[in-house]
Formats: C-alpha cells, structure tokens, sequence
C-alpha cells in the first residue's frame, strides 16, 4: 500500500477514534449495539481494516452523537480509505530474485559435475550399464513404458547414471507395492467371490457377505474418531457410517448398512449464553451474601466469572442469545421454539444487586420474550427498534446454514417464582426432523423474582453497594 493510501485509511480511522472518545462506552457496548465483534470495531478504529458497507459507519456515528457536518466527513473518508484498500499493490521485482550468479538450472550442473559409475556410488559396472540402458528387469514385464521403454531420450541421456538409477529404484517400489495393493484387495471377501471347496479357512454356513464395492481395509476397520459433544449436548455419532473389515458371522448378523446412509446426528450446531445484559449495562444478580462481602459490578464480559464465584442468581429476567448454524451448506428449517419449565419454588433469599445505574439505549434488539410465571409459558416474537426505526420480529420457520447463521435472543422473566426451565428448538432438513435441548451447560437455565428484596447499586465515588433510593 502506497504513503497516500496509508494516509487515507488512517484519517478515517483517526475520525472513528475521535468519535469514540466524546462517549463513555467501551469498544464492546458500542459493538453489541452495532451488531459486529469488539475486535472488529477495534481493527476499524486501529486503521488495520476498512468496512466494505458504510451502514455500520453510519450507526457508530449516530451512537457517538455525530453532526451533520461530521457525518459528510466522516463519508467522505470513508470513500477515500475504500478506494485506498482497492489500489493494486506495485508488482515486485520477481525477475532477478529468481535468476542470479547461481541461477544455472540443476540438470546442468548435473551434467557439469559428472561422475564416474561404479565404485563411488557401490555399484559395479555392468549393473550400472544395464540400468542405463533401459533393459527390462526381471518381474517387471516389459509392459511398463517408464522403465522398459527401450533407450533413453535425450533429456534422460543428460542425466548422471545416479540419477538414472534413482528413477528406476522409485519406478520398482511403485510396482512392488501396487502388486500388494492388488493381492491385498483380492484376498477380501465379495459378492463376486465364491469360498473354495478345500483351501484355507472358509466362513461358517451362516455367514453373511457385506455387499457393495469393495473399500481399502485401512479405512474400513478404524472408525473416524467423534469429537466430544458441546456441554448441554447429547454426543452425536461420527458423520462417516461404520463399515465392518470382514464379513459378519453367525445367524444373529444383521443386514449390512447402505454405504449412503445419512448422519444420525442434528445438522445444526448452537451456542447459548445466558450471561446477557439489558443494553449491555443492566441486569440484576441476587447473591445471598451483605453488600460488604460482594466485589464490585464487574465488566459483562466477566459477567459469568463474577456471577459463579458468587453464587448469584438471575434477578427478575435472564436473557439468552442463542447462536445457531448449520454444519453444512444445506439448510436447516427452524421451525418451533418452546419453553419447558422443570422447576418452580419460592424466589431465592438474599439482595438483588444492580449492575448499573440506569441505563438505556436507542437500540433495542429484536427477540422472544418468555413468561415464566405462566402455567405453560410460550417464546412469543418481539420486534425490535433502531433510533425510531422498527426491526422486524425473527418469525419461524426460519432458515439456516453454515454460510447463513442466526442469533436469537430470548428474554425471559418472572416475577413470584425461583424457576429452572430450558428451551427447546424443533428443525428439519432433508426429509429429517429432530429437537434439540438448549441449556446452561447441561444444566437448567434459572430466573428468580426480586420483588420485595432489598435492591442496592454500587456508588462508585464511595466504592460501595449502596440501597437504592425509592
């Protein structure tokens, strides 16, 4: 990238930086607001990358409180820095690192080394001669164009006689073990194949032959190792379906499995955290504990650190953003999303502590909004909001893929009950449908209701949980 690109990209990113500063978030509230990677607000911010869209240039500029006036700019840099990016480099000279002094080519030097046959190699003489020749070798056969093809060529005839003879060692050891390869194979058992009257072992009158091609042993008797299952996640079987090395033997053996099978396991994947804030500032944790034995608010990103050490308890909501993809490039239909709740007592004792001050935002995501103090509650679409500017609700069914994955967030409440509950997701793809179990972890997610439980914010002048006022 040339001075003057270099130059462009970082006006840009120096204007994203000033924007940055007149607000108090960090790089990850303003990221979650923008819907991308902290990381990747930070490489625009850097001047390490330039976003393609100036969509998201636009809301990062209205999240800072931009003007008018800086927002042209801001536009203008932008087109500066894009075009910057699509400069092509300056080729490089190739040309003279790849000739030199020593740029000779190895075939001529080869020749120009030379070197006498015989004994410096270990070989004797007539061995060699033959070897340059092109003389059949014995159990070779001379159908082999390689190494039988009657004299050499010129280019062959440039050769040193070592190298010669390399050619026809890697030629030999080729045929060896392709003549093992082949009497491997026909040593296996097929349709084809009737067992001899009187030779060698013969399978039992029961015996049931494996039909379909014949498969290389060496993938047939060991099975492709599965990874271990996502906490939360039955383990699923390996995609490649087993096929047994040897015929299956005795009455109680089955049909073979059709080499075409399909997978048994979902065709989806999915990720769940439940340690989600409200606009990214606000939640409310419940802990057992006075507010002189519990830390201070901590980052969201250490939320669930914080909230295990402290044995904390969702206070009154618990949002889950859920993350699914499919693990191929065909697509999945989500076509249900359920509530199950397998726990209901009274709220946990204890404080409700505020992560926050109060706290709000002009974006509010889109999500299903769950009622745990219903009977039998639903995950009900709720649309989303943008500045005044509506974003539609995620209605199922709904499609994914591995090239086209889906966040859904779930924002359940209660108000009268300590509840563990869980969700579950219904899909289809291919004729197959299945459900899978989104949990914590292999455990039930858990809301607890906060009325009437004293409510304390941290004060950070005093450093010190103080009762909420009111």
């Amino acid at each position: 990238m040339t001075v003057s690109a270099q130059d462009d990209v970082a006006r840009f990113a120096a204007l994203l930086r000033e924007l940055k500063g007149r607000t108090d978030r960090s790089y990850g509230s303003l990221a979650r607001r923008l819907g991308m990677n902290t990381s990747t607000l930070h490489r625009y911010c850097a001047g390490e990358a330039v976003p393609v869209d100036f969509a998201p240039v636009e809301r990062f500029a209205a999240l800072c409180g931009a003007s008018g006036e800086e927002r042209l700019e801001l536009h203008r840099r932008w087109l500066r820095a894009v075009a910057a990016r699509r400069r092509p480099r300056p080729a490089a000279a190739a040309g003279a690192a790849a000739s030199g002094p020593g740029g000779e080519d190895a075939p001529a030097r080869e020749r120009a080394s030379g070197g006498a046959p015989g004994a410096a190699d270990g070989v004797d003489g007539p061995a060699a001669e033959r070897a340059t020749a092109g003389e059949p070798f014995a159990g070779c056969g001379s159908s082999d164009g390689d190494v039988v093809s009657g004299p050499l060529d010129e280019a062959a005839r440039g050769r040193p006689w070592y190298r010669r003879r390399e050619r026809v060692a890697v030629a030999l050891a080729a045929a060896g073990a392709l003549l093992a390869t082949v009497g491997s194979l026909s040593a296996l058992p097929g349709d084809d194949r009737r067992p001899s009257a009187g030779g060698g072992p013969s399978a039992a009158p029961g015996a049931s032959v494996t039909t379909g091609p014949a498969t290389p042993r060496a993938r047939a008797s060991s099975p492709a190792p599965s990874g271990s299952a996502a906490p939360g996640e039955s383990p699923a079987p390996t995609s490649t379906p087993r096929r047994s090395s040897a015929p299956a033997t005795g009455p109680a053996a089955g049909p073979a499995a059709p080499a075409d099978s399909a997978p048994a396991g979902p065709p989806l994947a999915w990720t769940a955290d439940s340690q989600v804030w409200a606009y990214g500032c606000g939640h409310d944790y419940v802990v057992a504990k006075p507010p002189g034995q519990v830390p201070p608010p901590p980052a969201p990103q250490d939320a669930g650190t914080w909230a295990a050490t402290q044995s904390a308890v969702h206070g009154g909501e618990t949002i889950v953003e859920l993350s699914v993809q499919g693990t191929s490039d065909t697509a999945v239909v989500l076509t249900a999303l359920r509530v199950r709740v397998v726990g209901r007592t009274a709220p946990a004792p204890g404080n409700a502590y505020a992560m926050d001050q109060g706290c709000g935002g002009a974006l509010t995501p889109r999500h299903f909004a769950v009622d745990l103090d219903k009977d039998r509650p639903l995950a009900r679409a709720v649309a989303g909001n943008d500045a005044g500017t509506p974003i539609p609700a995620v209605r199922l069914p709904y499609r994914v893929s591995a090239a086209d994955p889906e966040v859904l967030r779930v924002t359940a409440r209660t108000g009268t009950c300590d509840c563990r509950w869980y969700l579950e997701l219904d899909w289809s793809s291919r004729g197959r449908t299945g459900t899978v179990r989104v949990d914590d972890r292999g455990r039930p997610f858990r809301t607890s209701g906060i009325e009437g439980l004293p409510r304390y914010t941290y004060d950070t002048s005093a450093r010190r949980w103080a009762p909420q006022a009111g």
